[in-house]
C-alpha cells in the first residue's frame, strides 16, 4: 500500500503555505527590512582575520557564553536578567511556544502584524487569536483587554514597533495588559535600532514580561541571532527546548566581533533614521499616496484603491521590490511596504515610484 503525505502530515500542517521570499533578481531590494550599509573595508579585513582562528571542525559552545556575555551589554540587559539566544528570533518564538504548547492553549496578538507568530502557533498545535488594530493601526486596547479576558492567551505578543505597519503601541496600554495577562507577554523589539522607546529596562518590574530582540535589522542579518531577555526563572525552563549547538562558530564570532565595533552599526541606524524621515516627507508629498508614521526601518503606505498589485508590479518592471501587502486584504488593503534603503536607493525608488503612478 502507498504511502501519501496526507495519511501522515498532521491536516493543521498541510493546511498551511511555506514562508514565501521571493528571488529579487537584479532589483534594488527594498522588500525585507535589511541595512542596506556594507562594513567599511578595513572592518572586514579584521573581521576575516579573526574567522581564520575558528575551529570549524569542533562544535561550538553550546551556551554562546562569550557572545551572550556581549549581547547582554550592548542590549543593556538589565542586571539579574538571562539571555536565551536563537537561530534568528524565529527560533525564540517557536522555543516559547514549544515550552507552553497544549491544544487547548491559546496565542494572541494585535493583527496585523508578525507572520510568524501566527503560522508558528499553528505548528505547534495552539490556536491563534488575532485581534484587530484600529484602523490607523493603534492598539484598539479595550477589545485587546476583552479578548484576554476570553481566551485567557498562555502567550501574547507584541510587535513593538509593529510589523508591517510601524507604529509603536501606546506603552500605557502594554503596560495595563502586561498586568492583565494571565500568561507570557513577549514584546519583539526587532526594530529597536531605530526607535528610543524599548520595555527591556522594565524587565523584572513584571513577573511575565519577556523581550525579544534580533540583530538582523541592525546589520547583521545574514548571521541569524536572536536574543531573548527575561527572568531565569522563564528562560531555564525555555532553554530546554532549545536544540544543541544552535548557534554556529561562524556566527558566534562574526557577532562578537560586530559587538566590538557596536559604533559602526549604531552610526548605521542613525543613518537609516534620518533617510527614513526624508523618504517618509517625500512619500507624503505624492498625491494620492496615505503614509503611515514608522518608528522602524520601513515605511508602510496607502496606494489609491485597486491600484497595489499594478504599482507592486509596475516598480519591478522598473527594478525595484518592494514588499506587497494588499493581499492580506482587511486593515492591510492596498498597503506597500518599503524598506529604507542608501540615499540612490531610496531615490531609484521614488523615481520608479512616480512612473507608475
Amino acid at each position: 500500500m502507498s504511502k501519501t503525505p496526507e495519511q501522515l502530515i498532521r491536516p493543521e500542517i498541510r493546511a498551511l503555505s511555506a514562508y514565501h521570499v521571493p528571488d529579487p533578481g537584479e532589483c534594488v531590494k527594498l522588500d525585507a527590512m535589511e541595512n542596506p550599509y556594507h562594513w567599511p573595508d578595513e572592518l572586514i579585513g579584521q573581521w576575516l582575520e579573526q574567522l581564520r582562528d575558528v575551529e570549524i571542525n569542533r562544535y561550538p559552545d553550546p551556551s554562546a557564553r562569550e557572545l551572550t556575555a556581549a549581547l547582554h551589554e550592548a542590549m543593556q540587559v538589565p542586571a539579574g536578567m538571562q539571555l536565551l539566544l536563537g537561530n534568528g528570533s524565529d527560533e525564540l518564538i517557536q522555543m516559547i511556544l514549544l515550552s507552553v504548547a497544549r491544544p487547548d492553549r491559546v496565542v494572541l496578538a494585535p493583527e496585523p502584524t508578525f507572520v510568524m507568530y501566527r503560522m508558528i502557533a499553528e505548528v505547534v498545535g495552539m490556536r491563534y487569536v488575532g485581534v484587530p488594530l484600529n484602523a490607523d493601526f493603534s492598539l484598539d486596547a479595550d477589545a485587546l483587554f476583552d479578548a484576554v479576558e476570553e481566551h485567557r492567551p498562555a502567550v501574547v505578543f507584541l510587535a513593538y514597533p509593529n510589523n508591517p505597519t510601524g507604529n509603536l503601541f501606546d506603552a500605557d496600554a502594554v503596560v495595563e495588559l502586561v498586568e492583565r495577562a494571565p500568561g507570557l507577554v513577549v514584546v519583539d523589539e526587532a526594530y529597536a535600532p531605530f526607535t528610543d522607546a524599548s520595555f527591556m529596562p522594565r524587565l523584572g518590574g513584571f513577573d511575565n514580561l519577556l523581550v525579544l530582540r534580533t540583530v538582523s535589522k541592525m546589520g547583521l542579518a545574514g548571521l541569524r541571532l536572536g536574543l531573548l531577555a527575561g527572568a531565569p526563572r522563564w528562560l531555564g525552563e525555555i532553554d530546554k527546548t532549545r536544540l544543541p549547538y544552535n548557534i554556529n562558530v561562524l556566527t558566534q564570532a562574526s557577532a562578537s566581533f560586530a559587538l566590538q565595533h557596536i559604533g559602526v552599526l549604531q552610526q548605521q541606524a542613525q543613518q537609516i533614521r534620518s533617510d527614513r524621515a526624508e523618504l517618509a516627507q517625500r512619500l507624503a508629498a505624492i498625491d494620492g499616496l496615505a503614509v503611515y508614521p514608522s518608528e522602524a526601518n520601513f515605511i508602510l503606505f496607502r496606494t489609491p484603491p485597486a491600484q497595489a498589485g499594478r504599482i507592486f508590479d509596475c516598480l519591478r518592471e522598473q527594478g525595484v521590490l518592494i514588499k506587497n501587502l494588499s493581499g492580506a486584504g482587511a486593515a492591510l488593503a492596498d498597503c506597500l511596504r518599503v524598506t529604507v534603503g542608501t540615499p540612490d536607493e531610496n531615490e531609484a525608488f521614488l523615481r520608479a515610484l512616480q512612473t507608475c503612478l
